[in-house]
């Protein structure tokens, strides 16, 4: 079966795929307007789930990977204000096994916001990440 192809939409006259408005809602939820997201790096993270995923990208994936890139995005005080302790410290514990698995899906979030240049500067420092 081939794969669905993801739609930014065109003139209003096509509308934006389904994945990318979950990932467009899932963002909200965690404090992280849309549209301090390139539209380049919302379709790069909606292609890495479905290269996660079999088939499509279950609906309640996509809670978790807006909250990564939340703590990516915004910071660990920022995602902490916004959305407790308890999940800056889930997104905490994601990065740091994402650095030590190496190739995972989570490390795969984590270098797209570190080469897409979205990543707060405070988490680069925090973890002692690069791009290398």
């Amino acid at each position: 079966m081939a794969r669905r192809r993801s739609s930014l939409g065109f003139l209003e006259m096509f509308g934006r795929s389904g994945d990318l408005r979950q990932l467009d809602a899932a963002l909200r939820d965690v404090d992280l307007h849309p549209a301090l997201m390139p539209e380049g790096a919302k379709l790069t993270i909606v292609n890495l789930m479905k290269d996660h995923w079999p088939d499509e990208p279950p609906a309640q994936a996509y809670p978790p990977v807006a909250q990564l890139l939340g703590y990516c995005i915004a910071g660990p005080e920022a995602f902490e204000q916004s959305n407790g302790l308890q999940l800056r410290l889930d997104a905490e514990r994601r990065l740091e096994a994402a650095l030590e698995a190496g190739d995972s899906f989570d490390a795969q979030i984590i270098l797209m916001t570190l080469h897409a240049k979205l990543i707060s500067g405070e988490v680069v420092e925090r973890h002692g990440l690069n791009a290398e």
